[in-house]
């Protein structure tokens, strides 16, 4: 049976739980709800296991904070027998408007400590990955509070609808492959294209 590790990156404890920079481990939660299953802590983190369709999911919310979100992803790989073309990795992004969905085969980790902590421990940026906008409505200098703040009462009303839409992803990831994923479910680009250009430049800071 075909194994996907899906891995929402976050900071564990209460105080994080509803914060933007933690819609990994939101999408985790609505996943396996969908798969009608429940998380078990483990080594590095909460894991969710599922048979579905076929396919066998571990679906993993690291323990180990943002910067060394490496170290759980590399295990769960190693320990599953997990290939990278089988992970997915959620992440937001405060370069793309707020409910963007991207999705993308590989990529650099653009400053977010996360993604920087699995590129260097699973050895390179090609892995899958699926970028969730937040947006960047904060001023100048105030982008670690931003992210790390709660989301606002118009936010907290669309990301029901918005979480199913990453779960539906996810699970069509497992079934269909990546390339088709990224056509049914990547949001269309802005006619600037800004967002994807800012891809690289991007810094999103991370709870150390």
């Amino acid at each position: 049976m075909k194994k996907i590790l899906i891995v929402g990156l976050g900071n564990p404890g209460a105080e994080y739980k509803y914060t933007r920079h933690n819609i990994g481990f939101l999408a985790a939660d609505r996943l396996a709800e969908k798969l009608k299953t429940s998380f078990k802590t483990e080594r590095y983190g909460d894991v969710a296991k599922a048979n579905y369709r076929g396919k066998r999911f571990i679906i993993l919310k690291p323990s180990t904070y943002m910067n060394l979100s490496g170290k759980a992803v590399r295990y769960w790989l190693e320990k599953e027998k997990i290939d990278k073309n089988n992970l997915m990795v959620i992440t937001d992004d405060v370069n793309l408007d707020f409910g963007t969905l991207r999705i993308r085969p590989k990529g650099s980790d653009g400053g977010h400590n996360g993604l920087k902590s699995i590129q260097e421990l699973i050895g390179g940026n090609q892995y899958p990955r699926l970028r969730f906008g937040i947006g960047k409505d904060y001023p100048k200098g105030g982008q670690s509070d931003y992210v790390l703040g709660k989301w606002t009462e118009e936010q907290i009303k669309t990301l029901p609808k918005l979480l199913d839409k990453i779960a539906d992803a996810l699970i069509n990831f497992a079934q269909e492959g990546l390339q088709r994923t990224m056509n049914k479910f990547n949001s269309k680009p802005s006619k600037n294209k800004k967002e994807d250009k800012a891809e690289n430049k991007k810094t999103t800071p991370n709870k150390n």
